[in-house]
């Protein structure tokens, strides 16, 4: 029999990816990514020492679990089977159909996915609860609904409660005693309860749902429910959100880290996610937006509903922020991403540093003693395009820090050098740069005065090219900014797909003065943009020496 015999809700969910990709299905950039992704997966997984496969047994069944059990809400749908939507497939038998090859445990453990308001996160949620309770397999599985109110939690709990309560067949199939507050299985000592606030560091979870996790202050709750998975050989964490207003939330750290790694500037294999809403460029008053974020619409989501919300924004302006908050899934207050990834990407060139030797250069240096990385860059120009190469140094107390992870591979992989102790050697950059003086021929080096007065004064006496101070104020950078946007976008400005470049150029949010003039800023703390500063503190040097700006794209001389 064919495959969409045999699996027809695996089959649907490869279609969804597919449908979507060609345009058929709309959808945004991070949707389009999350199916690229998965499609991109199973083309690798025919290679031997690719590490996953795709068991479409195993998808299937976690979609065939969903679709027995029974709406509790609406007077159309309470009692009634599930109907798994195509987007809602996709989400299922990716997370759970992904398996290492080695041993058959589930390849991902996270799942962050945000889904705007009345498409039916708590009912999707309820079911990976309900599965990972009572049919994953696992004796005495703990599986919590963890949110910062007793009502919150009870979002996610209470509709998997009442699905047993309305499907006795189920729940007898499975042993399954219905408390007032809890789910439990004697047989095998299972249990589904809400935990609200901070937990305790006793429980040992096989699956956690953070439910509305932009509401969290902390993510002590997240923190412990991942840490004490320990013990389990296939946990899943759980979130599924709308978006919040506060960017310094635990929620929108996580939201960063599914963003990056679905534009693939970070590695995390262990991540499923997937976000659904506007792109940067969509005109949010269009309908044609509305119908892009928001999956199940016409399903759960009424069109007549959506529609007035809509009308609602575009009338009343103080109304915008929060409704596009909560159906375009658009974080209010959060910066605009400054950098195209896919255009960044599009410059990668099969290129070395190797290749320039002897060639002219300008040098760009972003200097910091601890937690920022120290970033050194160099660019090189052929006739009219630009290539850049970067090297980049933090101090090794800051590497092993845990969340650091990232850092530590890029270390193992000679992409970034760890210098001994708490604050940056400088020594090692200064080798660094006297050996490309050798290498390359440096016209300049231009940095940023922070923290840089001595070693500076150690490197005007030991080159011959000028050093020169660049005010990092936006009055300084923002030209320099303007022509580097330019050059990137009409594939001008090559690198060699260097992945702390990457990563940071993704860090990069734009920001303007009143007077129009850009500064690159970030998000957050952690997310370093060092190399890009860097660079355009080169590039600004190398404006000086070309005959025409780069601004409109001419040739240069």
């Amino acid at each position: 029999m064919m495959a969409s015999q045999n699996y027809p809700m695996a089959s649907l969910a490869a279609r969804y990816a597919r449908e979507v990709l060609r345009g058929v299905v709309p959808a945004c950039e991070y949707v389009r990514q999350a199916c690229q992704r998965h499609l991109d997966d199973m083309e690798r997984s025919r290679d031997k020492n690719y590490p996953y496969v795709w068991d479409k047994a195993a998808a299937e069944k976690v979609c065939r679990f969903a679709s027995n059990m029974v709406h509790v809400k609406g007077r159309e749908w309470a009692g009634k089977k599930i109907t798994l939507q195509p987007w809602q497939c996709f989400i299922l038998a990716c997370a759970f159909g992904w398996v290492r090859k080695s041993d058959g445990l589930r390849r991902y453990r996270e799942i962050y996915a945000e889904i705007p308001r009345k498409s039916g996160k708590s009912i999707l949620g309820a079911c990976i609860g309900l599965y990972m309770f009572s049919a994953d397999g696992e004796p005495g599985a703990e599986v919590y609904s963890g949110a910062t109110s007793e009502k919150q939690a009870w979002e996610v709990f209470g509709p998997a409660r009442q699905m047993c309560l309305k499907n006795p067949a189920f729940a007898a199939h499975f042993g399954i005693h219905v408390g007032a507050k809890n789910l439990h299985i004697l047989q095998n000592a299972s249990k589904f309860e809400p935990i609200i606030g901070k937990p305790g560091d006793g429980a040992s979870p096989h699956c956690a749902i953070v439910d509305e996790y932009h509401e969290h202050p902390t993510p002590d709750l997240y923190d412990t429910m991942l840490t004490g998975m320990g013990a389990r050989s296939q946990p899943m964490l759980v979130v599924i959100t709308t978006a919040g207003v506060d960017t310094s939330a635990p929620c929108f750290a996580k939201r960063d880290e599914s963003v990056k790694v679905l534009q693939g500037t970070l590695e995390n294999d262990q991540l499923f996610t997937i976000i659904f809403t506007i792109d940067e460029a969509d005109d949010w008053t269009m309908w044609t937006a509305w119908e892009k974020a928001n999956p199940n619409l016409g399903i759960s989501l009424y069109a007549d509903f959506l529609e007035a919300r809509r009308k609602e924004a575009i009338q009343i302006a103080s109304r915008q922020n929060i409704i596009k908050c909560k159906h375009l899934n658009v974080w209010a207050n959060a910066g605009s991403a400054w950098i195209n990834m896919v255009a960044w990407n599009a410059c990668r060139a099969d290129v070395m540093l190797d290749d320039f030797a002897g060639e002219s250069c300008w040098v760009g240096v972003d200097l910091a003693s601890k937690i920022d990385l120290t970033a050194m860059m160099l660019l090189f120009r052929r006739g009219n395009e630009c290539y850049l190469f970067g090297r980049y140094y933090l101090p090794e107390e800051t590497v092993q820090l845990p969340e650091n992870t990232h850092y530590q591979r890029w270390v193992a992989e000679g992409l970034l050098v760890a210098t001994p102790g708490a604050r940056t050697d400088y020594r090692y950059l200064m080798d660094d740069l006297l050996a490309f003086a050798e290498q390359f021929s440096v016209r300049e080096l231009a940095y940023d005065p922070r923290e840089a007065e001595m070693l500076m004064q150690e490197i005007r006496e030991q080159v011959a090219f000028p050093c020169i101070e660049i005010n990092q104020s936006p009055v300084c950078i923002s030209e320099p900014m303007k022509e580097f946007e330019a050059l990137y976008l009409s594939g001008k400005l090559h690198h060699d797909g260097d992945p702390v470049l990457n990563w940071q150029a993704s860090n990069v949010v734009l920001r303007s003065t009143k007077t129009k003039a850009y500064y690159p800023s970030k998000e957050r703390p952690e997310n370093k943009i060092d190399g890009i500063v860097a660079a355009i503190m080169a590039l600004s040097r190398a404006m000086l020496h070309m005959d025409q700006p780069f601004v409109g794209l001419e040739e240069w001389e």
